[in-house]
């Protein structure tokens, strides 16, 4: 989505009251409302991870008894323990995107929001992935298991660079 697209989008749904907000806070609240946005989704992100976490663990079990765990299964669970601490105590985003009196930088703010919203997909990747696998240790199905894992692995790292560019992404921003 162009970042055009992202601010007339974000412009239709802003209520009535986060306008007089914006009037009689001088852009302050718009700011904090923004870090809260931020904020909830690093929540969203790191509550995913944990949940995936749990669901890897069964899933490594299942591998180990069924003796088809490969090096993979335990660095998936390693790095969806970095990731989701990572996420969890990442600083605060948006903000820089606002000057002391509290005007946007629409056009960047709509780019760092296309770029979490790219991010939210490849989550939603990885559960998908861990969910299919971990229906096939369910089924006893272990015939592509190390290709999965391996996949995963991987799926997790590329998330992992994003995130860390992802900060890159507000620094740069920031005056």
């Amino acid at each position: 989505m162009a970042e055009k697209e992202t601010i007339e989008k974000v412009k239709d749904k802003q209520g009535i009251l986060a306008k007089i907000q914006n009037v009689f806070g001088l852009g302050y609240a718009t700011k904090e409302d923004l870090r809260e946005l931020d904020k909830k989704l690093r929540d969203l992100y790191y509550s995913d991870f944990k949940t995936l976490r749990h669901r890897w663990e069964e899933l490594y079990l299942a591998a180990l008894n069924a003796g088809k765990a490969t090096d993979d299964f335990k660095k998936v669970i390693q790095i969806m323990d970095r990731i989701a601490e990572k996420v969890h105590h990442a600083d605060y985003g948006y903000a820089g995107l606002m000057d002391r009196k509290g005007h946007i930088r629409e056009t960047e703010l709509a780019r760092v929001f296309n770029y979490d919203k790219a991010l939210s997909a490849d989550v939603e990747t990885i559960v998908n992935a861990v969910n299919e696998l971990h229906k096939d240790s369910e089924a006893e199905n272990w015939t592509d298991a190390a290709a999965k894992a391996k996949n995963i692995k991987s799926l997790i790292l590329t998330f992992e660079s994003k995130w860390d560019e992802r900060e890159k992404q507000f620094r740069s921003l920031e005056v």
